[in-house]
């Protein structure tokens, strides 16, 4: 038996899932949340087909991210399929920003944590919480084999014109101003699911992937490979998002911070969580907003239009960069559970040989489903997103391709 153990850390919590790779199947998962404050906690789920209670949940002190890795490797313990670890070849964690340094899964050693550390400007908020996370999980498995999934990995192969900004150069030398794009394992991972529903090889099928929660991302994968993708620098660019404002003019800052008096910290704070749905409708989940246009409210139902108006637009450039398309994949919380969303944003494209069934589009059935009609030339698929076993395919190929 082989085992993989995902790991994805954040500023507050650490989310876990151990796989069994030789069943492609998950054996246990769970989070470690509200890390360094009262009320920390582990949350524990397994799969049905076990003896073991589906969830759990067990109040904890966890004060910080050591003690959290702490209380992981102790809940794992206790599972019998863990073993003591004996059958665990390799540790995947997600990693937000690999910059241009990184375009695929990379076994990580100090030199690579080192160069992490340099990336940190590019991603902030995310960064310091992964090398934590890293960190700590290197000091309790020691002798197992760590590996780095970068979300922007999968967008390395962006051509120049579709990554550079039309700034001047030294700005990208010097400062790495490019598109780098995001939700790579998530695009990725679709992807491929869609050419294997279709079976056809992923090097034959053209797809244009909507990644649509409260982030929210589009990207255009031409045989299996990211050609263009709607986030850019930072996850604020593109779609209209749950509390970010996705594509904005540039001047809006200048005359913003001219007439407000504005700090570009507190406008960055505004375009990232209180912008998008949220700044359009006073709330940021789209079951909300949608049962706000339902009873009436003006406010909810322009918001929705301006969400799936912009998904149109990037559909529509998308089909041209692409040529030929087979197929629109909708995944993540809102493309997978929103038929209203799904069926508005196909709406009127006919002309694009794009049509959705009403039927199938509302009775969709996981993991995997196609709700266009009989005379669609273009599939529409709605596939349930695994961003956990992608990683862990790429971290057990990075480990058994570096001979571990």
């Amino acid at each position: 038996m082989k085992q993989i153990l995902v790991l994805n850390s954040g500023s507050s919590s650490i989310k876990y899932e151990l796989f069994d790779m030789d069943s492609a199947g998950p054996l246990e998962s769970g989070l470690v949340e509200r890390i360094g404050e009262d009320e920390s906690c582990l949350k524990q789920s397994f799969p049905a087909s076990t003896s073991t209670p589906p969830s759990r949940s067990i109040d904890v002190s966890v004060p910080d991210h050591q003690q959290g890795m702490e209380l992981i490797r102790r809940a794992l313990s206790e599972n019998a399929s863990f073993a003591g670890g004996r059958h665990l070849v390799g540790i995947g964690h997600r990693a937000v920003h690999g910059g241009e340094t990184y375009s695929g899964p990379t076994l990580i050693d100090d030199r690579v944590i080192e160069t992490m550390k340099q990336l940190v400007p590019l991603a902030p908020l995310h960064h310091p919480a992964n090398l934590i996370g890293m960190e700590v999980a290197r000091s309790a498995f020691p002798d197992v084999p760590q590996v780095a999934v970068f979300d922007t990995a999968f967008h390395q192969t962006l051509p120049a014109f579709a990554y550079r900004y039309a700034v001047p150069q030294d700005w990208y030398r010097r400062f790495g101003l490019r598109r780098y794009g995001f939700h790579g394992t998530s695009h990725a991972y679709v992807a491929k699911q869609v050419a294997r529903h279709l079976k056809r090889p992923l090097a034959d099928v053209n797809t244009i992937v909507f990644h649509l929660g409260n982030g929210a991302s589009a990207t255009a994968i031409r045989g299996g490979v990211s050609v263009d993708t709607s986030m850019g620098l930072t996850p604020l660019e593109g779609l209209v998002m749950g509390t970010r404002c996705g594509d904005l003019d540039p001047a809006i800052l200048i005359q913003m911070g001219k007439q407000s008096g504005m700090s570009l910290d507190q406008m960055d704070e505004v375009l990232n969580k209180q912008s998008g749905l949220k700044g359009l409708c006073g709330a940021n989940d789209m079951r909300e907003v949608l049962a706000k246009e339902s009873a009436g409210d003006e406010a909810a139902a322009l918001a929705v239009e301006i969400f799936v108006y912009r998904i149109k637009k990037y559909l529509g450039a998308y089909h041209a960069v692409l040529g030929r398309l087979d197929a629109v994949a909708f995944t993540a919380g809102i493309g997978e559970h929103s038929h209203e969303i799904r069926a508005r944003s196909c709406s009127d494209l006919e002309s694009l040989g794009i049509a959705i069934d009403a039927a199938r589009n509302t009775s969709v059935e996981p993991p995997i489903c196609e709700i266009q009609t009989s005379e669609s030339r273009v599939k529409v698929v709605v596939v349930s997103t695994d961003e956990e076993f992608e990683i862990a395919e790429q971290t057990l190929a990075c480990v058994q391709n570096a001979g571990n």
